[in-house]
């Protein structure tokens, strides 16, 4: 890697004029990286911070999942580039999420649409998604952070929220940070405690899945 400042190279090596002459997909992870970080530091061009990034978090899926606290660390990434770091990769995790108005018609469905938000996390999150008569998407909801190995069920928080919104029916998903989709029997008894509280209050109850960044399992299914 050169220490030569990003600006003394030809100008048809530097990253943003191949991306704009070439398109965005002809550069690579660290290219991209570089456009986002726009400077370097003392002794180290915008290349160099990119590389020494991707290496430090080991590709980019680890650099997915830094959070902009855990960025600053590394020497030439002050907060402002670490923010527009952690930006970019939230917004390319919510390229393809399902829009209000998509139809939870199975477990992949909601599957489909906590993955991008929740799969990657390092600690468990919980989601709520609230839909209409129609089983039509309508609004999505975190109500639960755990740690790292657990996260809560709160049926009531759950509930209220789905009802606040006017909900008629309802999802909830996940997250398993240790890449393990099978559910817990913690998982299994609170679902069920969930959809006995739905039934009573006459909300359908849809299904609780647990997701991973690239696999999921129905904990009704499961049960």
């Amino acid at each position: 890697m050169s220490a030569v400042p990003l600006r003394l190279l030809p100008a048809h090596d530097l990253p943003r004029e191949r991306l704009l002459r070439d398109g965005v997909r002809v550069l690579s992870d660290a290219e991209l990286v570089a456009v986002l970080l726009g400077s370097g530091r003392a002794g180290g061009n915008a290349l160099d911070v990119a590389h020494g990034l991707l290496a430090e978090w080991q590709g980019l899926a680890g650099l997915a999942a830094a959070r902009p606290e855990e960025l600053v660390r590394t020497l030439g990434v002050g907060p402002a580039k670490a923010c527009r770091v952690a930006a970019a990769m939230e917004l390319a995790s919510r390229v393809g999420v399902p829009r209000s108005g998509e139809r939870l018609g199975t477990s992949a469905d909601i599957a489909a649409v906590a993955q991008p938000a929740i799969g990657r996390e390092r600690t468990e999150q919980l989601l709520v998604l609230i839909a209409d008569g129609g089983q039509r998407l309508t609004r999505v909801e975190a109500v639960a952070v755990g740690h790292a190995t657990a996260c809560p069920v709160p049926v009531r928080e759950v509930l209220a929220l789905v009802l606040r919104h006017d909900g008629v029916s309802f999802g909830v998903a996940h997250n398993h940070p240790g890449g393990d989709p099978t559910p817990s029997s913690a998982d299994v008894a609170a679902t069920a405690r969930l959809k006995e509280a739905a039934a009573q209050v006459g909300l359908r109850f849809l299904d609780h899945v647990v997701v991973t960044e690239s696999t999921w399992r129905s904990v009704t299914a499961s049960n």
